[in-house]
Formats: structure tokens, C-alpha cells, sequence
């Protein structure tokens, strides 16, 4: 398959859940656009990745209050108002990536092991190591609905591409033989992202039926 799909893809729809959901079977990560992962992105750039994104198909856009913190929710909210009802040591010191357990120079040596693995199999299916990631969670299921998160148009369509990757029951096996707990050095994510206090998530009492 080709490494990135065409500008006029077509998002496919799925169910989500039992109660008749309808959502992109692919949706649209923006965390980045506004926080973690360097400055901010140009507004102008933002608007038209996610204008792309909705032409494409998309409905599910991912936002939180704790990007920016407030400042991805305010970005989304001008934008679809009018719409349907290199290495550790260049990243800039905003860039989460810097600070992330996995990604300190011994961790990142190790997991650099299971990139080359996976990298090796991607270039077996034709596919990028991103794009096979990808079609390793749209294999869960068929009510699973990954939300990659990208700041580039040309990403959102090597990510959507990812619908196109078929991987058989031995590949599943063999790719999550690769970053079993056991392989995977470092936590996933720092300490202090657990400490989140801002957040308007109600408790999961609040809502579960009886």
C-alpha cells in the first residue's frame, strides 16, 4: 500500500458502543496543536488540518481543558463553530517527549530495539511503522476507534491510510511479541500527569447505571 493516502480519502464510519453511535472509524487527535509537544502551531496551519479533517470524514475530535491548559478547547471552538451543527536533545524544552520516562537516553537505547523490529515489519507490509501501530488497534475490534493526534495534513493522511492495512492473526501475535510489558523500558508517562486537578471529568459514579 502507499505511505499516505490521497487528499480526497474517504474517513469509513463504525458503531460505537450499543446505543446506535456513529462516529469516523478514525478520528483526530489535537493535543498537540496546543500544548506538550513544542509551541503552540500556527492557528492558520491548525484551522486547515482540521477543516481537512472534517472534509475527510471525521467526527470525533479529541480536546481537552487540560491542553494548553484551555487554550485546544477555545482553538476547536472558533474553528467548527460554524460547522455541523531527531533526538531527545534537539526537542524543544516544551516538547513533552523530552521529559517522558521512555525516552531518557538508557530507556530510549532498548526501545530503539523494538522500533527496528517494527520498522522491519512495516517495510513487509509496505506500510509506515506509524500506520502499522495504527492498524494494530483498529485490529482490536470493530467498535475500536483509535484518535491519532497529528499538527500536518500530510500525517492526518498516512494515519487514515492505516485503514488499509490488514494484518493476519499471526501478525498480530508477532508484533505485540515486540513491545510485550516485560520488553517496553520506562513508564509510558511521567509521574505528575497522574496529578491533573483541573480536569470537568465527573466520577465514573456520577453516571453508571444502576
Amino acid at each position: 500500500m502507499a505511505a499516505a493516502a490521497p487528499a480526497t480519502a474517504a474517513v469509513r464510519r463504525m458503531k460505537l458502543g450499543s446505543q446506535g453511535l456513529e462516529v469516523s472509524a478514525q478520528g483526530l487527535g489535537c493535543m498537540g496543536m496546543s500544548a506538550f509537544y513544542g509551541p503552540p502551531k500556527p492557528e492558520a496551519d491548525m484551522v486547515a488540518l482540521i477543516h481537512h479533517a472534517v472534509a475527510a470524514g471525521v467526527t470525533h475530535l479529541d480536546t481537552s481543558d487540560m491542553y494548553g491548559p484551555h487554550t485546544n478547547e477555545l482553538l476547536l471552538g472558533k474553528i467548527i463553530h460554524n460547522q455541523m451543527r531527531g533526538s531527545g536533545e534537539s526537542l524543544h524544552d516544551n516538547d513533552r517527549n523530552k521529559h517522558l520516562p521512555r525516552f531518557q537516553p538508557a530507556n530510549l537505547e532498548k526501545n530503539a530495539e523494538i522500533f527496528e523490529r517494527v520498522n522491519a515489519m512495516a517495510a513487509r507490509k509496505g506500510c509506515t511503522p506509524s500506520q502499522l501501530a495504527l492498524a494494530w488497534v483498529h485490529h482490536q475490534g470493530s467498535d475500536v476507534c483509535p484518535i491519532p493526534g497529528t499538527t500536518k495534513i500530510e500525517n492526518f493522511n498516512q494515519n487514515v491510510a492505516a485503514l488499509s492495512v490488514k494484518l493476519t492473526p499471526g501478525e498480530m501475535t508477532e508484533l505485540e511479541s515486540y513491545a510485550s510489558t516485560d520488553v517496553v523500558q520506562g513508564d509510558r508517562y511521567a509521574q505528575t500527569a497522574g496529578t491533573w486537578k483541573d480536569s470537568e471529568t465527573p466520577p465514573l459514579s456520577s453516571w453508571k447505571a444502576e
